[in-house]
């Protein structure tokens, strides 16, 4: 786990995120980034995924899919420079059915331990409206307004619109020269177009060209997921375009002034009339 001296402590930042690859995908382009300027990041992971079975996973037994998942995240992690994991033992797939108050004291518990000034998660719409990603934006949003003077700024992350037909697009443009079948889901999902869709209004836009190669590499990193889908087909020249640019919106709660983010992200750009 990368661990580097001398390290910022202006805008220490938590992220919280339902399943192991959801820190890659979502944000990785900035994790990384942190990274490069100092800014320690720790992620807090609700579930192990022992029930993601696609790809090379199907049959696993969820306590070895778990397993491996695990050290699939730390070894994204690492190649991210995320310098503290913790993953909880809830039941994948059942975060909107468990009690409120028992995943808000998680999330409390790690904001405190972090010392986060900053947290990210998902927006409303959970990337493409998986339920529990849903469930965890609810809850960390509740657990912020509830900090009240002491809360930490809370950023929404969601994927710009496009990206999941661009990356499937693209897979099926190289296998088309391979003479293969082309995937037609991205890390499972099949419904690609629902990506970004109908997500809340997009605030911040990081450019993250120069770290898309180290975000492909860390989505590599959980191979479980990866396998047979269209984002293993891109290669680290595809990087830049398909994956260099991530959306951001801050929250009505949690600490206003501003953050790290501001200083490295642009505001988006206004919606045509």
């Amino acid at each position: 786990m990368h661990t580097g001296d001398n390290r910022d402590r202006t805008g220490r930042v938590l992220a919280v995120f339902a399943h192991p690859d959801d820190e890659s995908l979502a944000c990785g382009g900035l994790l990384a980034q942190c990274d490069t300027l100092g800014i320690d990041v720790s992620l807090l992971c609700l579930t192990h995924g022992e029930h993601g079975l696609w790809g090379t996973t199907r049959g696993t037994e969820p306590t070895e899919l778990a397993r491996v998942r695990r050290e699939e995240l730390e070894a994204a992690a690492g190649v991210l420079g995320i310098s503290d994991v913790t993953v909880l033992g809830h039941e994948d797939g059942m975060l909107p059915w468990i009690d409120a108050d028992r995943l808000e004291q998680d999330i409390r518990r790690a904001i405190s331990r972090a010392a986060a000034e900053v947290v990210i998660t998902f927006d409303n719409d959970g990337l493409y409206w998986h339920p529990d990603h849903v469930a965890v934006h609810e809850r960390v949003t509740a657990t912020v307004a509830g900090l009240g003077a002491a809360a930490p700024a809370l950023v929404y992350v969601t994927m710009p619109p496009g990206v999941g037909r661009a990356v499937v697009d693209h897979a099926a443009h190289v296998s088309a020269r391979r003479g293969l079948p082309a995937p037609a889901a991205m890390l499972g999902v099949s419904n690609v177009d629902a990506f970004g869709s109908k997500a809340g209004p997009t605030t911040l836009v990081v450019d993250t060209t120069g770290q898309a190669v180290r975000k492909l590499r860390a989505l590599e990193c959980h191979r479980t997921q990866m396998a047979g889908g269209a984002l293993a087909l891109v290669g680290a020249e595809d990087a830049p375009r398909l994956l260099g640019r991530e959306h951001y919106r801050r929250a009505s709660v949690g600490a206003q002034g501003d953050t790290f983010l501001e200083r490295v992200a642009s505001p988006a750009p206004a919606d045509p009339d």
